[in-house]
């Protein structure tokens, strides 16, 4: 005698929970991209194809005020020209490989970021220069 089950085992799978699942990944992941921002001004970088990924410690910008007249940001705090080889040297004490972003706006002189590069070869730190996609 044969026994017979009552009801039929299905293996059926609803994708309904995983595709609300994905979609709330999704909208998490865009609005919390949109609130990072390593720009600390509004700055108009220049434009470039090739992009480097690195870790960056610290970010130094350089915006033009006047004619020869120029603010310097070391990690979004202002300073002065002079104090910024010392900011630098305080902020990567103790980093193995210290890498520095440099954000420059396009209408800075090149004369200002071989300034700053000069600063980073005279300490051995590595200088990235932030660029756009074109």
């Amino acid at each position: 005698m044969a026994i017979k089950r009552s009801s039929k085992i299905t293996s059926n799978f609803s994708m309904a929970s995983m595709t609300d699942i994905i979609f709330l990944l999704l909208i998490f992941f865009l609005v919390t991209s949109t609130l990072i921002n390593p720009n600390a001004l509004r700055l108009l970088l220049p434009k470039s194809n090739s992009q480097t990924s690195s870790k960056q410690k610290v970010s130094v910008s350089i915006k033009q005020l006047g004619d020869d007249k120029f603010d310097y940001y070391v990690n979004r705090k202002r300073v002065e020209f002079n104090e910024i080889e010392r900011n630098l040297q305080l902020e990567l004490i103790n980093v193995e490989d210290p890498v520095v972003s440099l954000y420059t706006d396009e209408s800075v002189p090149i004369g200002q970021v071989v300034k700053m590069m000069n600063i980073a070869a005279k300490n051995d730190f590595k200088m990235i220069l932030a660029t756009e996609r074109e």
